[in-house]
């Protein structure tokens, strides 16, 4: 080992946004840490940085600067030196980080299913006509209206406590919330129903936490290669290369789901105009190694299917 480790009188700084997911996230973190270099709990500390998308609730992501809102502050305190490395969800993070930065560290992916959350139980299929569906997200509300134009979407933000209270409050009768943060809260309490990825293709990478760290900190690299789950690194390879080719932000209703069985990864996609009149597909399977092309190419053949003027928010 060529490099200090932390002690409780100088501990590694871990910088998290401050909902009680992200703090289960950093927590876990903290624990892997730990654990893996039997140091004891107080040798990191971690660090709440409020970050734009976590101030500004009122409006939808798109309007107000898209995935960056919930890292920009939290990678400016890394830049600076107040934090050591950053514990994210992965389908909050944009496909480049700022120069100075890496993110090249993955714990092992949770289930990247969607929940369907209602009070009153039931499925997404079995919601009347007219139904009240709430959600902040462009991807969710177009797939949602590809499959239900009868229902009527409003945006619906705020953390799982929030979203249960607006529930309760009749803002809407339905939500969605992605299953890996249910199960990461120890959330039992709140109704879901896993929607099961042919009916509702997740959100790039979700399920996953990312770590990121200054590139020129050799000890932050070496203590997170300790902790990094390769299998997960391996999966969110292609699907970040496929979003990534198709320039993929808040803005942009992209669902991505890679997964390795019997040594073949099967990589599925889909782009949705934003008012969900139509959806296009597609499905590759290939090496594992080679996941970042197929998400490069499944990309480039969506785009072309696409053609002119099917993304409104080009």
């Amino acid at each position: 080992m060529t490099f200090e480790l932390p002690t409780p009188d100088a501990p590694l700084k871990i910088g998290t946004r401050g909902s009680p997911l992200a703090l289960a996230q950093a927590t876990e973190t903290r624990k892997r840490l730990a654990d893996a270099f039997r140091l004891p709990s107080e040798a990191f500390t971690i660090v709440v940085i409020k970050t734009t998308g976590d101030r500004i609730i009122d409006r939808p992501l798109k309007e107000i600067g898209g995935k960056g809102l919930f890292t920009r502050e939290i990678e400016e305190a890394m830049l600076a030196g107040e934090i050591d490395i950053a514990v994210h969800s992965m389908k909050d993070m944009p496909v480049a980080q700022p120069g100075g930065l890496v993110l090249d560290t993955y714990l092992p992916r949770e289930d990247p299913r969607d929940a369907f959350i209602s009070l009153t139980g039931g499925s997404l299929a079995e919601l009347p006509e007219g139904t009240v569906v709430g959600t902040s997200s462009l991807r969710r509300k177009s797939q949602l209206l590809h499959r239900r134009p009868d229902l009527k979407v409003v945006e619906f933000r705020g953390n799982v406590q929030t979203r249960l209270r607006k529930l309760e409050d009749g803002v809407a009768q339905a939500t969605f919330l992605a299953m890996a943060g249910l199960n990461r809260l120890g959330a039992d309490e709140v109704p879901r129903r896993a929607i099961p990825d042919t009916e509702m293709l997740p959100a790039v990478a979700q399920g996953a936490i990312g770590i990121e760290r200054r590139a020129d900190d050799m000890r932050a690299g070496e203590m997170l290669e300790a902790i990094h789950d390769d299998a997960t690194g391996v999966l969110l390879a292609a699907e970040r290369a496929f979003l990534a080719a198709l320039d993929g932000s808040c803005e942009t209703p992209i669902a991505g789901l890679a997964s390795v069985a019997d040594g073949r990864m099967v990589l599925r996609g889909e782009i949705l105009r934003t008012d969900g009149s139509e959806c296009l597909s597609d499905r590759s399977e290939g090496a594992p190694e080679d996941g970042a092309e197929m998400g490069r190419v499944m990309a480039e053949g969506l785009l072309a299917r696409a053609g002119e003027g099917f993304f409104d928010w080009k």
